[in-house]
Parts: structure tokens; sequence; C-alpha cells
């Protein structure tokens, strides 16, 4: 198959607001007043016809990256510098898209090159007809193991949160906290009590201040916490040192490593144990895939996680999880927290299970048709 044939020829964005339940702290509300999460999916039409489908979840109470400077990011900027490219040479995408939107600290709005980074991995899968883990020479495991999230504002509902979530199926928990320290030994307590086996996972977003986070790492050592993710704020290197050097739990990162230069660089630095992987966060499955591999290769921890992700974006992070033998649970809390919209077909989970795909692409059907429908913003470039 010729590289010239599969030249791009459209790029089409789509705006979706998926329907929640539940409370969790990072989902936004629309004009309504409703809780939503927003989703952007990239169409990518190529000269022949084939089609390739990404999407990316902007998060501004997570990240900088709002709904509106991802579409604008694609429409004015990447998505007219790909126009005429070949969908098949994803590395020479990568660096038009970073020489378009370049980086700062690390990877210049790496959530809106997400949305073209999968849709690239779905068609260029689909032109090969073989599925994504062997062309990574991988043989997936067939199933990831899920986290339920405990996302409580009383310690009365914590009970309740964890019943939810064993009643349908789940035996391992993740908890947010970072911002009481008392009420966050407390929450890791009750949790640990009402799941003894479970792998407890206390992920504080950046929350804490060193001292604070040196006070509650033995404490959660002690109550049964089996990893800290993201204890203090992205860019407070020398507090990480202490705390990797204090040694009460393995620190993990999150918001920190954007790329696999940060990977590298904070590891010989000494600041952290592993890292909880976001595929959208490191701008597409091309460099989280290579920051796993970096992971392994250095003996850290390799946690998944997501961003309350929808079928389309969830199904990349189980074809890389799966691909890559994620050892533990993955916090993939979109089959928790979101209703689903009759947009996608192929997605199995039941009782805290996911099944890794196993057809051509990302393994997630989508109804164009329904997309258009339901789509609140649709643009087409050219």
């Amino acid at each position: 198959m010729s590289q010239s044939s599969q030249r791009i020829e459209r790029v089409e964005i789509f705006v979706l607001y998926h329907p929640t339940r539940g409370y969790f702290k990072f989902l936004p509300r629309d004009e309504q007043g409703r809780s939503v999460r927003p989703s952007v999916i990239v169409k990518l039409t190529t000269e022949d016809g084939l089609v390739g489908l990404g999407e990316t979840v902007p998060t501004p109470t997570w990240s900088y990256e709002t709904v509106q400077s991802v579409v604008t990011t694609l429409r004015h900027y990447i998505a007219p510098s790909i126009i005429g490219t070949s969908a098949l040479d994803i590395a020479e995408i990568h660096c038009t898209m970073n020489r378009r939107i370049a980086p700062s600290f690390s990877t210049g709005q790496p959530i809106a090159k997400a949305a073209i980074d999968l849709a690239l991995h779905d068609l260029i899968s689909k032109a090969l007809q073989t599925p994504l883990p062997k062309l990574w020479g991988r043989t997936p495991q067939p199933t990831i193991t899920l986290s339920w999230t405990v996302n409580v504002a009383n310690l009365d509902e914590v009970d309740g949160v964890v019943s939810e979530g064993k009643e349908r199926g789940y035996r391992h928990f993740n908890i947010k906290v970072g911002s009481d320290p008392k009420f966050d030994i407390a929450l890791a307590k009750r949790v640990r009590e009402l799941a003894p086996n479970c792998f407890l996972w206390a992920d504080a977003n950046g929350g804490y201040d060193l001292a604070t986070a040196l006070y509650v790492a033995p404490k959660f050592a002690d109550v049964g916490v089996d990893v800290l993710e993201q204890p203090l704020p992205p860019n407070m290197l020398s507090g990480y040192r202490e705390l990797k050097k204090q040694g009460a739990l393995p620190i993990v990162m999150d918001e920190s490593i954007v790329s696999v230069r940060d990977l590298l660089e904070f590891w010989r630095m000494g600041l952290l144990d592993g890292v909880a992987m976001k595929v959208t966060r490191m701008g597409g499955l091309w460099e989280a895939r290579k920051c796993v591999e970096l992971l392994l290769d250095m003996g850290l921890l390799f946690l998944g996680s997501g961003l309350t992700d929808p079928p389309l974006s969830l199904s990349a992070h189980l074809l890389l999880y799966g691909a890559y033998g994620l050892k533990f649970p993955a916090a993939l809390n979109g089959p928790q927290f979101l209703e689903p919209l009759p947009v996608y077909s192929g997605l199995t989970v039941s009782e805290g299970i996911a099944r890794v795909p196993e057809s051509l692409g990302l393994g997630i059907t989508v109804d164009e048709e329904r997309l258009t429908e339901v789509a609140v913003e649709k643009i087409s470039i050219p």
C-alpha cells in the first residue's frame, strides 16, 4: 500500500457532552448547570476514503486545556498543517504538531494532540489490517482489572460508595485526597477496613504542600494505603526529592510526566518510584507507549489511569495497558461516572473487568450518523 494513497484529505471535529452520574470533583457543568463530561472526537479521512477516529478529553479543572482551546488548536493550527500528509507517517505528523504548537516546560497542549494521535492509530491499524498490539510487537492480556473511585465530601458517604462499587463487581479502590489531611487519613482507613484485600491507591492531584505531604505519607502507610500519587504540585521538584528520601510510600507521578524526557529527567534526579499513565496526558499512544516501555526497562511502577474517558478514549488506554501487561488495577472511571451516549459500541466492562479490544483500530465502532446528531459542535477542515 503506497503512502500517497493514504494522504489526509479532511479533518472533522465533533464536540460531545456526555451525561454523568454520581459526584466527581473534576466533572464540569454545562450552561444548564448539569454535570457533564465533554469530549472532542476527530475524524481523519484519506484521499481514498479510509477513516480514523480519535477522542480526547479536555478537563480544565485538572489541566489547562479546555474544550475551546482544543477545538481552536486543532482547527487553526494542527489540522491545516497535516492536510496532504501521509496518515501512515505518524512520527512526522507528531513532529509537525510539535512545530505548530511548541513546548514550554514540556509538551505543548498534549490533550489536543492526543485526538489526532488516536485517530492516526485507528487509521493505521485499519490500513495495515493489523491490530495495534501486533503492530507494536506485543501479545496483549485479554482483560484489565478496574479500580473504583471513592470521591466523597464527608465520611458518612464512604460506606455507600464502596458498597456500590462492590455491588458492581469492583474489588479495588482509589481515593481522592489532597485537601484536609485528617479527613484524608480517616477516608483511607475506612476504605481499607471495608476492603481489606484491595489495592488501595491515594491520589492527591498535587493538592498538598511539602510539610503536609511528609506528614500524611507515613500515616497513609500505617492505615494500609499502597501507593501515593502526585502528592505535590507538578513543579515542586525539591519536595519530591524529600518525599522519596522519606520512603514512607511509593511515590508515583501523574500531572508531572507529560513526555519521556520528563520521566528520564525526574528519574535521574531521584524524584519518583513510578508513573500513573494517562494516554491523553502524554499526547496520545505514540509517546505514552515509549514512556511505558521506559518504565518497564527501568523497573519503575507502571500504573494505569485516565480522565473519566468515554469509550473511544477508554479503548486506547485498554489497548496500551493490555499490550504491556498492566499488573495493577487501573483507575479508569469512565464506566463508573458516565452515562453512555448512543454513539459507541464494542466496549465490554462487567464486574469491574474491562476486555481489551481485539479488533482493528481502537476496537470501538462509532455510529457516525448518531455522532453527527448528538454533537454540539461540528467543524470540517478544509
